[in-house]
């Protein structure tokens, strides 16, 4: 009896050392809860195998042990995942880039002869608008305005090419007797050149050309080569001219019908602001060339330079070429006065060209182009650069124009983008997918969560 007693106050001081230990743990664990997973608790056991996670196949988790492992898609920082989609983005579109270029140098040719017809319908098309509010025929508007445009280009050229071949011999003989004059110069300089040197160059000279009229020759005949060449371009031009001024708007028209129904809206809207853009271009850059050519012109003239008609017209015609035809055809003019006049001439000269330059740059332009037409400086001399580099000279006259019209296309969707999604349209093209998408779905749901707490 005694030893069932004492076995019995055992059992009960156990279990009140049980119920210690229970109450204890429980209150352990409230502390544990509130101040956050015990590190002991959180890490599971090494012998532990957990499940592994979903979208994983049995060859990928044979002996899964240890810690879950997570997507590898959330594993890669967020900025490195948009980073790598960017890049093969922007590798798909150099790519497609350099495919363009090698197609319009391939064809440029007929690219430069659109481009062309482009300018000069800019040119040629408030007069058939004119004609047509007159009550004339669209056909026979259209008919008289090119047939009055390309006479007066015409007739420019051949008024060049007569002055320029009436005066060859008048500037042949002067420049015989400025080389006289610097042979001359050159005996009485305290170089100590004497006339035996002089004589040894010109025979050089003489002799390089008689071994090199292989290469001469093959020059002419790439030269001839470009001429047929100019004057197919010219005929495609002309042509093109015609078919824009009569049918223009259909053209856009087709044009438009085939981009994707999403896309038509935005490109409608983008194309007469930059035809507006670029014919606010051609009609600036022509009255600017028509001003440079005729303040120029007229000090060449007072200064009694030969050739001074033909020289505006090339001023006029160089004008075309931002940046770079004005240098030529400036250098060109002074160099004529050189030759032609002497050296105080040609300084005269040059101070003429620099003044009204400066007045072109600084007044002109920002009066007569003004807000139509914005290219940064920058952006000027790297396209008419790339533009020469892929197709001469008529690619760096194409380059600004195409700037230009690219800018205001590009500020113009940008803006319409922003009003489709301030007026709560759905912006065009498909939603996010692949690796961005994930965390872009998760900042979506945050976002929802906080608006409805915010509710």
């Amino acid at each position: 009896m005694a030893k069932t007693g004492w076995i019995g106050g055992l059992g009960r001081r156990l279990s009140r050392v049980e119920a210690r230990l229970a109450e204890r743990r429980a209150e352990v664990e409230a502390e544990t809860s509130d101040a956050g997973p015990s590190p002991a608790r959180a890490s599971p056991s090494p012998t532990a195998v957990s499940a592994p996670p979903s979208g994983y196949s049995g060859a990928e988790h044979t002996g899964y042990a240890g810690a879950v492992r997570p997507d590898p898609v959330s594993v890669i920082p967020w900025g490195m995942r948009v980073a790598a989609e960017a890049s093969w983005r922007l590798l798909l579109l150099a790519g497609m880039l350099w495919v363009l270029m090698r197609v319009i140098s391939e064809v440029r040719l007929v690219v430069l002869a659109f481009a062309a017809a482009l300018l000069v319908t800019a040119l040629l098309q408030p007069f058939v608008v004119r004609l047509r509010r007159l009550g004339m025929p669209r056909g026979l508007a259209t008919a008289v305005t090119a047939i009055l445009g390309f006479v007066v280009i015409g007739l420019v050229g051949w008024f060049v090419v007569w002055q320029v071949m009436d005066n060859l011999d008048q500037l042949s003989a002067r420049l015989r007797e400025g080389i006289n004059e610097l042979k001359l110069w050159a005996l009485d300089s305290p170089f100590h050149v004497t006339e035996k040197q002089i004589n040894d160059i010109a025979k050089n000279l003489s002799e390089t050309i008689g071994t090199n009229t292989e290469q001469i020759t093959s020059a002419g005949l790439q030269g001839v080569t470009v001429l047929v060449e100019v004057l197919t371009g010219m005929l495609l031009a002309m042509f093109s001219t015609l078919f824009l001024l009569y049918d223009g708007k259909r053209i856009w028209i087709w044009t438009t019908s085939l981009l994707p129904a999403a896309a038509r809206p935005g490109v409608a809207g983008a194309g007469p602001r930059a035809w507006r853009t670029l014919t606010a271009y051609v009609r600036g850059t022509v009255l600017v060339a028509l001003i440079d050519a005729v303040f120029i012109g007229l000090g060449l003239y007072f200064l009694d330079v030969t050739m001074a008609v033909p020289l505006a017209v090339f001023i006029f015609l160089f004008a075309f070429i931002p940046l770079v035809g004005a240098v030529i055809s400036g250098a060109l003019a002074v160099v004529v006065a050189l030759v032609t006049q002497g050296p105080f001439t040609a300084a005269m000269v040059l101070l003429v060209v620099l003044a009204v330059q400066q007045i072109e740059g600084h007044v002109l332009q920002p009066f007569i182009l003004g807000r139509a037409v914005r290219v940064h400086p920058l952006a000027v001399v790297l396209s008419v650069a790339a533009g020469g580099m892929v197709a001469g000279i008529g690619g760096a006259v194409v380059a600004v124009p195409l700037v230009a019209v690219t800018n205001t296309v590009v500020g113009y969707l940008r803006a319409y983008s922003r009003e489709q999604l301030h007026h709560g349209l759905s912006p065009v093209g498909p939603g996010p997918h692949g690796a961005t998408a994930l965390g872009q779905s998760a900042s979506e749901a945050e976002e929802t969560r906080t608006g409805d707490n915010g509710a």
